[in-house]
């Protein structure tokens, strides 16, 4: 299963040259890029580990770049992503954020049902990620 999350989630993985690209690009328009890390990617969990400080100084892409590359070296079994901000609206509003690295594994989700009261039927989201502790959660070992 591929998780669909972001901008470009359901192209093919972006290489080197087009998220350099794509970043570039955010930074012509003035926003400022972040980068961010997850074992967990259940669409509601939206705080992702921050990898250091929102990138506000840098104006040239090999710089970003450079931090998703640190990042995929200490965290090579997690979901990374990048943001990008615009601030024209008076607070820090995500304008682009697409996933830049996947696990080479990626488990799913599957759908859990539950009968309540009245007659009602709950469903329910469980990643199957979560039924390994934190941090083993997309590793090759068992």
């Amino acid at each position: 299963m591929r998780i669909t999350q972001g901008t470009f989630s359901f192209l093919p993985d972006l290489t080197d040259a087009e998220i350099t690209a794509q970043i570039q690009y955010t930074l012509d328009q003035g926003w400022p890029c972040s980068v961010e890390f997850t074992d967990d990617p259940h669409p509601r969990n939206t705080y992702w580990d921050m990898w250091g400080l929102p990138m506000f100084d840098l104006s040239d892409a090999a710089g970003v770049l450079e931090e998703v590359n640190a990042c995929r070296k200490a965290y090579p079994d997690r979901y990374i992503r990048l943001n990008a901000y615009d601030a024209s609206y008076g607070r820090q509003t995500v304008a682009l954020s697409f996933i830049v690295q996947r696990p080479a594994e990626e488990p799913g989700f599957r759908l859990d049902r539950e009968e309540v009261s009245d007659r009602r039927i709950r469903y329910r989201l469980h990643p199957y990620a979560l039924d390994r502790p934190e941090g083993q959660r997309y590793s090759a070992k068992s």
